[in-house]
């Protein structure tokens, strides 16, 4: 089977989905499949980026300001638009050489990349949750049915699964997070935990935000407000089981009894192939499971062991402005962690603290934005009281 021809634009081409999604491709036009990617978008990596840009030979380049823009041209054969900052990720996201844009970028800012996208009609592979995180209602005004595709091996499971049941059969989704480092720790240990411990995933392979929020759980909550936009659920119709194998990334329990899985590696490799290909399945996969001798076991999510979890979820069931507000402040603490100015359980005691000071207002973009931006000062305000000032 031979795919139509797809034109695509990798937004965080330099980040770790965006690095494998480039793996993938090559997989895939090695097999003689039509992919061309037309548009890169980076931020301060420009020599990386500029030989990405030179081996797929695109039409369009963003990258983070002024400066790296002119590091890129002088890089760049003359033919290649570059362009930098936020108004280039919007002109990135809906370039006219494009159908399908994989946005991979980490943060807020990727929302309005995203907005872009849908609405000059592109087919948006998502693995920037936090555009459904901070701005679900407006990515939701903005998208018609099917225009959005998953990359997160748990939604990406749950469309597959959705796709052979009936709305009314559905008794609850589950979606699995593996713990992190740190499951086994008791609350008290992890005062003393390092970044390079949060560091060390046991399964997966991701950034380092991305990360330390695997084992806070944080990534987990936004996964749950992530899945209530894409497939419509009520929050009490959204579940989620510990489960260490990272195995079976979602499970729908329907309304006799039974219980549908879908199981793969700990592979993103796998996800971002499915949402480039998507609808068809092609072979041969990124990698395999052996069934002799697999096990697999399924844990109920103890609420002491991971309070920032709990926290940002009572902010995704607030809504408004108020998920925009945990986002930001989750960002500033987990880099003030990684940077060693705050212990690890400062971070859910930070999230909390700001969210306890937030009045959400309704989702528009300007609010957001302006939650967005008080909520980074909030937060930056705690960790000087908790670390002292840089």
């Amino acid at each position: 089977m031979t795919l139509p021809p797809r034109r695509l634009a990798i937004l965080g081409a330099t980040g770790s989905i965006g690095t494998q999604a480039i793996e993938v491709v090559r997989g895939l036009r090695a097999r003689g499949e039509p992919f061309e990617i037309k548009v890169l978008a980076a931020g301060r990596r420009v020599e990386e980026l500029s030989s990405l840009a030179r081996e797929f030979q695109v039409e369009l380049v963003c990258v983070a300001g002024p400066e790296e823009a002119a590091r890129a041209r002088a890089l760049l054969p003359k033919g290649i638009t570059v362009v930098c900052g936020p108004e280039g990720l919007m002109q990135a996201a809906a370039w006219p050489g494009v159908d399908l844009v994989l946005n991979a970028l980490v943060g807020a800012r990727g929302l309005r990349a995203t907005l872009a996208a849908l609405e000059a009609g592109k087919t948006l592979a998502l693995a920037n949750k936090e555009s459904l995180v901070v701005g679900g209602e407006l990515v939701l005004a903005a998208s018609r049915p099917g225009q959005i595709i998953p990359v997160d091996s748990e939604h990406a499971a749950l469309m597959q699964l959705f796709s052979g049941v009936r709305r009314e059969e559905l008794a609850r989704a589950w979606i699995t997070a593996s713990g992190g480092p740190f499951r086994d720790r008791r609350p008290e240990e992890l005062w003393e935990v390092t970044p390079e411990q949060a560091l060390a995933h046991p399964t997966w392979r991701m950034g380092p935000r991305i990360t330390v929020d695997s084992a806070t759980l944080v990534n987990k909550a936004f996964e749950v407000i992530e899945a209530r936009y894409l497939f419509g659920l009520e929050w009490e119709e959204i579940g989620v089981v510990l489960h260490p194998q990272s195995i079976v990334h979602a499970l729908l329990e329907l309304s006799d009894g039974s219980l549908l899985a879908q199981l793969a590696p700990p592979d993103m490799r796998i996800p971002i192939r499915a949402a480039l290909v998507h609808p068809a399945r092609l072979p041969p996969p990124p990698a395999r499971l052996t069934l002799p001798r697999l096990s697999l076991s399924f844990f109920e999510l103890p609420r002491d062991r991971f309070p920032a979890f709990w926290a940002v979820l009572e902010a995704g069931r607030k809504g408004g402005t108020a998920p925009a507000a945990a986002n930001a402040a989750d960002e500033v603490l987990v880099d003030a962690f990684l940077s060693r100015r705050i212990p690890f359980p400062t971070i859910a005691e930070g999230i909390e603290e700001v969210l306890s000071r937030h009045s959400p207002a309704p989702c528009e973009l300007s609010a957001v934005e302006e939650a967005d931006a008080w909520a980074r000062e909030e937060a930056r305000r705690f960790v000087e009281r908790k670390a002292g000032p840089t």
